[in-house]
């Protein structure tokens, strides 16, 4: 390994030019620029291939011009940041050099507050590789230092006197170290994990995904084979299509995840995993579920694409709009339902139907109260980025509360139909299911009148001992009322 060069002064040291993207912040503000852009309107989708026409400077110029993405919010690189403070301390030059707009670099120079200078694209010139190198050599002459991240900062790094690597991968060291470059600081950041990237795709979220396997268990489908590894590819398609959605959201969500108290340390918002690499994983996913989708059935995967399409639509546009959206998730759940029976192909019963409206409906009112809940802890008045307000909880509490008991109600009234009698051993026993729903559903509601709800109520249930106990039971009790008389009960 290359020795590093430590500085101890600043005098007689060259001026220190720090990149941008991927150095001093570990995303991609042309990028985030674009997101930001097609936030505003998907019409714009158009513009930029008009706009890359023109070049690749014209067109940054053209993005941040109408863009109203802003840097403040940006994950920033603290071992360089503390570095690069250390160094202005002792009077030594910096300067940001970056190929991203004049307008977004001196945003971030403002906001950083330690350079000297500013050196970017200007809408005529994009400056990336040798054109930057240039750049910065009439700026600050021929003796600088260089901090970079990619492999189209070499040929910067051959000219300067030293180069400090900022979360470079192990073939751009190399290159640096094969090129006889002096390595003055290195930043190591660390690699996106399993963790990293199960945390990015939701894997826990993907408990959610048994509700496929509803119309499986309400038809007692479970001693067919054929049916059973259908619900399995179903729940597997739709689990990788979730998480390409979720990536997308997390896409969609950047700046205000990032202001977010919890939501800031997501992989995305906070730059442990790349744009580029989450979006080519989201890509991945989607054909592998629409493969995996058209094995069980051209019907399934025509109610995958329906739920991927609503899904991106609730991100996108719908989730913004006060009761839109947690009647949006509640029809989210309820086709997950309608897709486990399509793919076993049996019939879905209006009652089942009745029944997870209300019951997702409710569920989806518990997240949006216990988010509010939390900001009103904080002393906080409203989302950001969502149309509510602490003080909707006097709305939002009976109705969500309301919605579980109407749920309890249809449960009670399905109980009483020809069909359940003549599919029911024992139909009394499932009284002691209604039971069940009404303490769960209450203990749901106490949680996040405490505050303890900190994730989606579904997920919250994997997790949570009582929830589970309650769930186990009545799924126990659910399964015993059809075979008691078997048992011998009457």
């Amino acid at each position: 390994m290359t020795e590093l060069t430590p500085i101890t002064s600043a005098i007689g040291l060259p001026p220190l030019v720090v990149d941008l993207d991927g150095t001093l912040t570990p995303t991609d503000t042309l990028i985030e620029s674009i997101i930001s852009l097609l936030k505003q309107s998907p019409l714009y989708l158009f513009k930029l291939v008009l706009w890359l026409l023109n070049g690749r400077a014209a067109f940054k110029r053209q993005v941040a011009s109408h863009s109203h993405f802003t840097p403040v919010h940006l994950p920033w690189r603290p071992a360089l940041l503390a570095y690069l403070r250390e160094q202005h301390a002792q009077n030594r030059r910096l300067i940001l050099a970056t190929a991203a707009d004049d307008s977004i670099a001196q945003v971030v120079a403002r906001e950083i507050g330690l350079f000297d200078q500013v050196i970017a694209s200007d809408g005529l010139r994009n400056l990336k590789g040798k054109a930057k190198l240039e750049a910065i050599q009439q700026a600050v002459g021929p003796r600088f230092v260089y901090a970079g991240d990619s492999v189209a900062d070499l040929p910067i790094w051959q000219a300067a006197e030293a180069a400090i690597l900022v979360g470079t991968s192990d073939a751009v060291r190399k290159a640096v170290v094969a090129n006889g470059i002096r390595i003055e600081q290195e930043f190591v950041q660390a690699r996106a994990t399993w963790r990293v990237w199960a945390r990015a795709l939701r894997i826990h979220q993907w408990v959610k995904n048994f509700l496929i396997f509803v119309p499986l268990l309400t038809a007692f489908g479970f001693g067919d084979l054929g049916k059973c590894i259908a619900a399995l590819l179903a729940f597997i398609a739709f689990s990788l299509a979730a998480s390409a959605t979720y990536i997308g959201n997390d896409l969609w969500d950047l700046d205000n995840d990032r202001q977010h108290p919890r939501k800031k340390s997501r992989p995305l918002a906070s730059g442990l995993l790349s744009i580029p690499a989450a979006l080519g994983a989201a890509n991945l996913l989607l054909v592998t579920a629409f493969t995996i989708a058209m094995a069980v059935s051209p019907a399934f995967a025509g109610m995958l694409a329906g739920y991927t399409v609503l899904t991106v639509l609730y991100s996108w546009v719908l989730k913004q709009y006060v009761l839109v959206d947690v009647i949006m998730l509640a029809l989210l759940y309820t086709l997950r339902v309608l897709a486990g029976a399509v793919a076993i192909s049996v019939p879905i019963s209006p009652w089942l139907l009745a029944f997870s409206v209300f019951t997702f409906f409710s569920l989806a009112l518990v997240k949006r109260c216990a988010e509010l809940v939390t900001l009103q802890h904080q002393g906080k008045r409203g989302s950001h980025g969502r149309d509510y307000q602490v003080s909707d909880l006097v709305v939002l509490w009976p109705l969500g509360i309301g919605a579980s008991l109407c749920s309890v109600v249809v449960f009670g009234l399905f109980i009483g139909t020809p069909a359940t009698q003549a599919r029911y051993g024992n139909t009394d026993a499932l009284w002691l299911v209604g039971i069940g729903l009404i303490y769960w559903f209450a203990r749901l509601w106490i949680k996040t009148a405490r505050g303890e709800m900190h994730d989606d109520p579904i997920v919250f249930a994997l997790y949570d001992f009582g929830s589970r106990v309650a769930i186990l039971c009545m799924l126990v009790t659910t399964v015993a009322a059809r075979y008691l008389p078997s048992l011998g009960v009457s």
